[in-house]
């Protein structure tokens, strides 16, 4: 982005808009009869800050405040009067950038006596103010949670709507909204973005030690919130007060001394498969308190685990059975400053830093045979610095955000850097050895910087609520091949037994291979360079929530977002993402209201929709010839500008010999681009990308039971559109396998045959011919990303919870009915046979029909808890794919994808076989975890905790994060069978311990 045009930004948003942190909303009823109070004094508290504010009622028995701090809790007092005894609520928290709602009931002097009224307002609260469907879990409950590793994303499927996920790679969000793709989530702290841009996903992720509450907004949220058709989490972060308090901790998973047994791999907190020898140990710190008492605040966190790991290198040929160990480190830091400038202008910095390394160290879980030098480590390094301005101008309150964030994901740091790989066969062709670089290269880094303007006014009975933001994110990826050179290695038996009397063991090496090995084939990287662009998101949002009476309040928004990506291969962006919001919320009497609305929900481009455009396109003039032909058709638009579409991306190089280990380099090949043929190559779609949406409606029914506890039901339904896909503009004809008694195998040659531009092969191998002209730097794939695929779902949520106020006891507990079915799961999701996607309509790889999720927490005796957690789920879809052993192939009709992720349509499904067409069993999973703080000292406590996590060692084929390539979701054969093959499962019972000090 030109950096003149982004500082006029900053300066004409600075000058028209602002917003609000967070507010809260009081209303004041007579108990006699229920109508509002008007002219009633309240004074609002909070001794963390030093806070204290005086208000009226207007007309309505409400007052409004806004640019309220989210540090420390809020109590509400009403002082007694002639004619209304006093009242004072329990303490309140807020979260960032929403406005809370309660209701005080005060009982007359001349209706009741003093002895029938009561004093204090309960903490469970139904919302008045909007149709927003969230739940939330603050500080306290996370901290009575059994939760792994203080991470919070095992936490978030404790909140309705939320289910762990299964994703399309190790690393993906490990929860789902509403059962839809984890990678278009859009992740929150304080109302900032900590999105990472590439794929999608938290990009810092932040540990419990410095959330002091969590929100999952599923539906008929704000205008405010956008970039996202599935939902929002927004974090709110920790703050210091007038008080020092803080902790430090030590938490271990020993590991298999104690966990339960599994002949099956479980994650670790990146999502890879870990297995015997694992051990976790974690320690850090988290204190604050006041630089200058009401007015100067810290918050500091820092983190740090280390995971311990072994695999089994084994090569019986070479003589080699040794564990190999690995270490993941996880480092987590964390600051906050806060400083009231004055009673109406107080100002934030909060900085996050991630320093993460999943150490890939040779080996295998069950035994393999790659060695450490060819071992790598994956890095997921992120940064946060985020300045955020809140203040009021006479009625006017606003905020100011600035942040600007790093994210680096090198997915192959490798051993060796500057070294060839290379794959080792014995004499009897099976692989012995792999050694060297690890063969690939995906290093991404990105930079991006976020403006947030907006400014609220209430007035008339009128909240006004305008602003905007800028968020530009720049991309620069090093991705393809090695080019150092791959080879593949074949060794004789001399060969073999010289390598054996070198005894080097474990530290096999690229040097200790004989150079007069025959080389198979090799291949090397012939554009090993950096490239990206940049991404800008304009928003722009106004809403006004119009309270008609003390009853009824109405909120109108409209809301404006453009993605720069939209473009694509076009001439032209998607301007048009104009998104209409409605909701109402109608209190019914003092305990329950009547909540609906309906909303357009816009997404954003996931940039690795771009990027991989980029990284498998080409040039070579072959190639735009077959691109020409497929305009000619009527395939690609008349209008495609070829230069626009096409890229110099990355391509590898085979060569059947060459020699080891001095192959040539990319440089000194002289292969023309037009001399290689790819399986597939991708294009910049020419006519732009949609942006994808969502149309949402939603309404429910809240009501207060009692004074602790809150019963909502909410009714809901989405339908979206222009969802990502892909599309092979060089298709074979259909060849559809519906009927399983007469199976007709179409072989690869013969589909080749039948695609728009027809694929042959000869001796030097595949071309095409085209007006007599023979090409071979072409792709018998040609792939485009476009954005027409839908979805629908269909859901009701039933939740109760209970506030512990002066019992022994709180709960939580909701059931979800639902249902999501669409015709695309992913951005690299194809159609089984020909494009034909409406074939392909079937229930999402995250559906669930039924989820019951609750929590219980004991208080049995004076600092000892008991804490439990279910979470009980139907099962998940299973994808049907062909038998190998009854056809001979998984690839019926010849289009040659018969690899890879059978859950993105890279294979076909058992003849008769719809997609998703069967199910999993039911999962059940029951956590404890069990706590006891003793006292001891000024205000000190030490806290030993024992958490376990599936208690009854329940042995589940699905209901918990995943990867769709290891899940058995992918079964072979048809339904009829009942063919479960177990690739997969929960994690056994697992033990954690925590040692806490806290003051």
């Amino acid at each position: 982005m030109n950096k003149s045009i982004f500082i006029t930004l900053i300066l004409c948003l600075w000058s028209i808009t602002t917003f609000a942190q967070a507010g809260l909303e009081i209303s004041v009823v007579d108990r006699d009869g229920g109508s509002p109070v008007p002219e009633i004094e309240l004074i609002i508290l909070n001794d963390a800050i030093g806070f204290t504010e005086t208000a009226t009622t207007d007309r309505q028995g409400k007052i409004r405040l806004s640019n309220l701090s989210t540090t420390g809790s809020y109590r509400v007092s009403i002082p007694e009067s002639s004619e209304f005894y006093g009242l004072s609520s329990d303490p309140l928290q807020l979260r960032s950038n929403t406005t809370r709602s309660i209701t005080m009931v005060i009982a007359s002097k001349s209706a009741v006596e003093l002895d029938e009224i009561t004093v204090s307002a309960p903490i469970t609260r139904i919302n008045t103010i909007n149709a927003e469907v969230a739940s939330e879990l603050s500080s306290d409950e996370l901290e009575s949670l059994p939760i792994e590793a203080r991470d919070i994303n095992s936490a978030l499927y404790r909140l309705p709507n939320v289910t762990p996920a299964t994703g399309f790679y190790p690393e993906a969000p490990t929860v789902s909204i509403n059962g839809a793709n984890s990678l278009y989530t859009n992740y929150l702290i304080d109302g900032m973005d900590n999105n990472e841009q590439f794929l999608g996903g938290p990009k810092f992720p932040i540990p419990t030690g410095f959330v002091q509450n969590v929100t999952v907004m599923t539906n008929n949220y704000s205008t405010e919130y956008g970039l996202s058709g599935n939902g929002v989490f927004n974090i709110t972060s920790k703050s210091g007060g007038n008080d020092l308090k803080g902790e430090a901790f030590y938490v271990v998973r020993p590991g298999s001394v104690v966990d339960g047994q599994s002949g099956f791999a479980r994650r670790d907190l990146s999502g890879n498969p870990v297995k015997e020898g694992f051990q976790r140990h974690q320690f850090g710190f988290g204190f604050g308190g006041p630089i200058k008492k009401d007015q100067t605040f810290y918050y500091i966190n820092a983190e740090q685990i280390f995971d311990l790991k072994d695999n089994l290198l084994n090569s019986p040929e070479l003589g080699v059975n040794e564990n190999v160990q690995g270490q993941n480190r996880f480092t987590l830091l964390s600051g906050k400053l806060d400083h009231t400038w004055t009673p109406n202008f107080r100002s934030s910095l909060r900085l996050n830093t991630g320093l993460i390394n999943i150490e890939r160290q040779g080996g295998g879980l069950d035994g393999g045979v790659t060695f450490p030098s060819a071992g790598n480590s994956q890095d997921r390094n992120s940064f946060h610095s985020a300045l955020k301005n809140s203040y009021r101008l006479g009625a006017w309150s606003g905020e100011t955000n600035l942040q600007y964030s790093r994210f680096r994901w090198n997915y192959s740091n490798p051993n060796n850097a500057d070294s060839p790989s290379a794959t080792v066969l014995g004499p009897s062709g099976q692989t012995i050895a792999v050694v060297g670089n690890p063969g690939f290269e995906f290093d991404n880094i990105e930079n991006t910087l976020q403006l947030q303007q907006n400014f609220s006014l209430y007035k008339n009975n009128h909240t006004l609520k305008i602003g905007g933001s800028v968020l530009s994110a720049s991309h620069d990826l090093l991705g393809g091949g090695n080019e150092f050179g791959n080879y593949l290695l074949q060794l004789n038996q001399s060969q073999l037994n010289n390598l054996q009397n070198q005894s080097s063991g474990s530290s096999l090496n690229i040097g200790d291979l004989p150079t007069d090995a025959e080389v198979l084939s090799y291949s090397v990287e012939l554009r090993p360079t950096r490239f990206g662009t940049t991404q800008n998101i304009y928003s722009l949002y106004v809403e006004d929530l119009y309270s008609v009476n003390s009853k009824l309040n109405l909120t109108f928004g409209l809301r404006y977002d453009y993605d720069s990506l939209s473009k694509s291969g076009g001439g032209s962006g998607d301007f048009n993402n104009i998104a209409p919001r409605f909701n109402f919320n109608y209190k019914l009497n003092n305990r329950s209201s009547l909540r609906g609305g309906y909303g357009i929900f816009y997404d954003k481009i996931v940039y690795s929709v771009y990027s991989d455009a980029l990284q498998q396109n080409s040039t070579a003039s072959d190639f735009r010839v077959q691109l020409q032909e497929l305009i000619n058709q009527g395939i690609l638009p008349d209008d495609t500008d070829l230069e626009a579409v096409t890229f110099n991306g990355n391509v590898s190089a085979g060569i059947n010999s060459a020699p080891f280990p001095n192959g040539p380099t990319s440089g000194e090949i002289s292969a023309d681009r037009n001399d290689i043929f790819s399986n597939s190559l991708r294009i910049l779609n020419p006519e732009g990308y949609d942006n994808p949406y969502t149309h949402q409606f939603s309404v429910g029914y809240q009501r207060q039971v009692g004074n602790d506890k809150l019963f909502y039901v909410d009714f809901m339904h989405s339908r979206s559109h222009n969802l990502f896909r892909l599309r092979d503009l060089n298709a074979p004809a259909p060849y559809p396998q519906n009927d399983p008694q007469n199976v007709e195998i179409r072989t690869q040659q013969k589909a080749d045959q039948t695609r728009p531009v027809p694929i042959f092969s000869d001796e030097s191998g595949s071309f095409s011919v085209v007006n007599g002209d023979t090409l071979r730097g072409i792709g018998r794939n040609v792939v485009m990303t476009e954005t027409a695929g839908r979805s629908q779902y269909w859901a009701a949520s039933l939740n109760l919870q209970k506030s512990r106020l002066d019992d022994d006891f709180s709960y939580r507990i909701s059931y979800t009915l639902s249902q999501l079915r669409n015709n695309t799961e992913d951005i690299n999701f194809r159609a089984e046979d020909a494009n034909n996607f409406e074939n392909e309509w079937g229930p999402s790889i995250n559906d669930r029909k039924h989820v019951i999720s609750g929590f219980l927490n004991w208080y049995a005796l004076d600092g000892f808890s008991i804490n439990m957690a279910t979470l009980m789920q139907s099962g998940q879809p299973i994808n049907r794919i062909p038998n190998a052993e009854v056809y001979g192939t998984t690839d019926l009709n010849g289009d040659g994808r018969s690899f890879g992720d059978a859950y993105v349509g890279n294979s076909d499904r058992s003849p008769g076989e719809s997609r998703n067409s069967d199910r999993l069993p039911w999962s059940v999973t029951f956590d404890t975890g069990v706590q006891y703080r003793v006292p001891f000292g000024s205000g000190q406590q030490l806290e030993v905790r024992a958490d376990v996590f599936n208690m009854f060692n329940t042995h589940n084929l699905s209901g918990y994060a995943n990867n769709a390539t290891q899940s058995n979701q992918i079964q072979v054969g048809p339904a009829s069978s009942g063919r479960i093959i177990q690739k997969n499962a929960s994690p056994p019972r697992q033990v954690q311990f925590t040692l806490r000090y806290l003051f």
